[in-house]
C-alpha cells in the first residue's frame, strides 16, 4: 500500500440525522445527515435527541474523518468555499435503522463520489469550527503546491491501425 494511501490523521466525530415525516405517498419519512459533533459523544447510536412535530433528530453512531497528504488540495478547494463543508455519508441497511453510517468526508470530490451510488443519501452540511481549525492545521503542515504541467500531445500515425491489423494476422 503506497504512504498516500494510508491516512495520516484520524478525527473521531459523531453524526447527527434527521428524519422527517413526508409528504409522499410512497414514503414514511425522509432522512438525512444535518450535523457533526466533535469527538464521540458518550451515546448509544440511534440515540433520540430532539423530537418535535413530524421531525426527529438521532444520535446515528460516530466514525472518523480521515486525512490524506495527497488529498491537502482539495480540503483547501474546500475552505476556499463560503461555509466548509464536511460530507455525511448514510449507506442503507437491512437492520433495525434503515440507515448506517458509512463515512464523513471533507473532501468534496470524495462526497461527489460518495453520490454517485444511487442509493447512499449524502449531505454536505457545515463543518464545525473545531474541525476546520484541526484540518487547516493539518494542510498548513502537510501541503505540497504541485505545479500543473500540461503533457504535450502525441501526433497521431494513421499508418499505425494498419500495421496492428497486419502483425495481428489480420487480412490484407
Amino acid at each position: 500500500m503506497s504512504p498516500a494511501a494510508v491516512p495520516l490523521v484520524r478525527i473521531p466525530i459523531g453524526v447527527v440525522v434527521e428524519r422527517r415525516k413526508a409528504d409522499s405517498p410512497w414514503i414514511d419519512f425522509v432522512w438525512r445527515g444535518v450535523g457533526v459533533l466533535p469527538d464521540e459523544p458518550d451515546l448509544q447510536p440511534w440515540t433520540i435527541l430532539r423530537e418535535q412535530d413530524d421531525v426527529t433528530l438521532y444520535y446515528a453512531g460516530s466514525t472518523v474523518i480521515e486525512l490524506y497528504r495527497s488529498e491537502t488540495a482539495r480540503y483547501r478547494e474546500n475552505f476556499a468555499n463560503d461555509v466548509p463543508s464536511v460530507w455525511i455519508v448514510l449507506s442503507p441497511s437491512e437492520g433495525v435503522w434503515p440507515f448506517t453510517v458509512a463515512a464523513v468526508t471533507a473532501d468534496p470530490a470524495e462526497g461527489e463520489a460518495f453520490s454517485e451510488a444511487g442509493a447512499n443519501v449524502v449531505e454536505a452540511v457545515p463543518m464545525p469550527e473545531v474541525l476546520r481549525e484541526s484540518i487547516e492545521n493539518f494542510v498548513a503542515e502537510h501541503h505540497v503546491e504541485r505545479e500543473f504541467v500540461k503533457r504535450k500531445q502525441r501526433r497521431a500515425d494513421p499508418e499505425a491501425l494498419a500495421r496492428r491489423h497486419h502483425d495481428e494476422g489480420g487480412h490484407e
